[in-house]
């Protein structure tokens, strides 16, 4: 026998031992053991309006751990509950013979003891119970029940504060890991612009800045390397969304036996090697925008699951059953006709319509040549801080030239390549773009130099534009002329206009040239 005041006083101060409350609960039970005969104890909150009872702590006489297995309580348990709901310590025989305890005990492995089960009341708020469970084969008394009621208070408070640290611990592991990821997203972010917004992306930009105020999604479409992803940024930065998070997804990147886990996170334990909760993309996307890249690269199983996250911006987590409502935005992109696609049945057309609400088609760079100078100028930039060239080199006469008979199949990513390896190979000398037969980007263009019926394609009628063409008329004269503006052989002269006039024309259409274009023409 032990004094009820003792008995108190040592279980507050094992309850009160550790924040971890698995931990804690260890420590009463090598203690409660010592006066009942008592071998597991476990920690149960309970969902009054779901109606689903999750064990969150367990421990036995050989461990401790922290769980998270949720049970739904069937009806007849649910009014159990609610019938004895004025009886603070419940004294069960069997728990297997009990309408609340055996489903609960099925799930935790101690089916067919003697229970004593505590309500946890703290500020007339019920939390959830305490489950003391008996040896094997020993039966708890009236005199047992007694001792354990005492403890409602000290264990209330030691789950309100465990659940509290609990809560923290996920805000500063939350708050880590978007820390790492938008550093990494800042990382690449860094040095970003879009070139070309005023000429050949003058049209895109417009339906960019019309949607960027609403919540609609939008559906980028164009060939590898024309820029999807820039824009998707761009967009997300117009946007009321932009202090919110960008999270990029590249569907093709990502194989189908993870693809669940990466878009919409799992619970611990949900699989093998699931030792933590994880957040998938749609959810770290909070608040923000989710740009799904590649989404033609989608197999038919994850093109459902997908459908139905978009469609009731719900999603649950693998091996969980809480339902997490999303605020997001989003954004897809492909370089693959999903129209055919669809006609093979290989992408599903309620989920193309669902994506294709605002398409914008991005034009290759073969149809926007007017950019082109400008792309060189800002990649000689970009390389020269990357390479940590002190002084840019510039380029020779018939460099843009060149550039502008090209096709360009790769279209920017490709002409940024090229810029990368003329710097690499021009040790400082006028860049030329003649590479060897090893290295030449520029040897067959003709098969994507393909003639389009008039006015049938947006990217063509942006071609049209005059200013794009008046600038690029500009931009081969300075070439020529080695960025010289005035005097025999200036760019003004080949152009046969006063040079007054000449960088009027310039300045209106920020066409660099002085200092401001770092030698870029010579």
């Amino acid at each position: 026998m032990v004094d009820q005041n003792t008995f108190f006083r040592n279980t507050t101060l094992k309850i009160s031992s550790s924040l971890e409350i698995e931990k804690a609960l260890w420590r009463c039970l090598w203690y409660i053991q010592e006066v009942i005969p008592v071998g597991q104890i476990c920690l149960h909150l309970f969902d009054q309006n779901t109606g689903i009872a999750e064990a969150i702590a367990l421990a036995t006489l050989e461990e401790y751990r922290a769980l998270s297995i949720k049970t739904r309580l069937p009806e007849k348990s649910l009014k159990q509950i609610d019938a004895q709901r004025s009886i603070r310590v419940r004294r069960i025989s069997d728990t297997s013979r009990d309408a609340v305890t055996a489903p609960l005990c099925k799930e935790l492995g101690c089916l067919d003891r003697s229970a004593l089960v505590m309500d946890l009341v703290i500020e007339e708020k019920f939390l959830g119970v305490i489950s003391f469970m008996s040896i094997q084969g020993k039966i708890f008394t009236p005199r047992h029940a007694q001792l354990v009621a005492q403890l409602n208070e000290p264990f209330a408070v030691a789950v309100t504060n465990s659940i509290r640290y609990r809560e923290i611990q996920g805000y500063k592991e939350r708050l880590e890991d978007d820390n790492k990821y938008l550093h990494k997203e800042l990382r690449r972010m860094g040095g970003e612009e879009v070139v070309g917004m005023e000429f050949g992306l003058k049209g895109v930009m417009e339906l960019i800045r019309q949607v960027a105020p609403l919540d609609s999604p939008v559906l980028l479409l164009g060939e590898t390397g024309t820029g999807k992803e820039l824009m998707a940024r761009t967009l997300h930065n117009l946007s009321p969304r932009r202090e919110g998070p960008f999270i990029d997804v590249n569907c093709g990147a990502i194989p189908p036996s993870l693809m669940d886990t990466e878009l919409f996170g799992h619970e611990k334990g949900a699989f093998t090697n699931a030792l933590a909760r994880k957040r998938g993309r749609f959810e770290r996307a909070g608040g923000g925008t989710i740009f799904l890249d590649e989404i033609g690269e989608l197999c038919l199983d994850a093109q459902v699951r997908l459908l139905r996250v978009l469609q009731e911006k719900k999603l649950e987590r693998v091996g969980g059953s809480e339902t997490i409502d999303l605020d997001i935005r989003v954004i897809a992109a492909t370089h693959r006709n999903l129209e055919e696609m669809m006609a093979k049945g290989q992408f599903r057309q309620d989920l193309f319509f669902r994506l294709k609400v605002f398409p914008i088609t991005i034009p290759p760079l073969r149809r926007r040549k007017s950019d082109i100078p400008f792309l060189v100028q800002h990649f000689i930039r970009k390389k020269a801080g990357q390479m940590n060239v002190n002084e840019s080199p510039p380029l020779t006469s018939g460099a843009i030239d060149r550039l502008m008979a090209y096709a360009w199949p790769g279209n920017v990513r490709e002409l940024e390549n090229a810029v990368e390896r003329a710097m690499i190979l021009s040790n400082g000398r006028p860049m030329s773009f003649k590479f060897s037969r090893d290295t030449d980007f520029f040897s067959d263009p003709k098969p994507y130099d393909r003639p389009e019926p008039w006015g049938t394609s947006p990217e063509f009628r942006e071609d049209l534009n005059l200013d794009a063409a008046m600038a690029a008329h500009i931009q081969k004269a300075l070439a020529r002329a080695g960025g010289k503006v005035d005097g025999p052989a200036g760019a003004a002269q080949l152009l046969g206009i006063n040079s007054r006039t000449l960088r009027h024309r310039m300045k209106k259409l920020n066409i660099p040239f002085g200092k401001k274009a770092g030698g870029m023409y010579k």
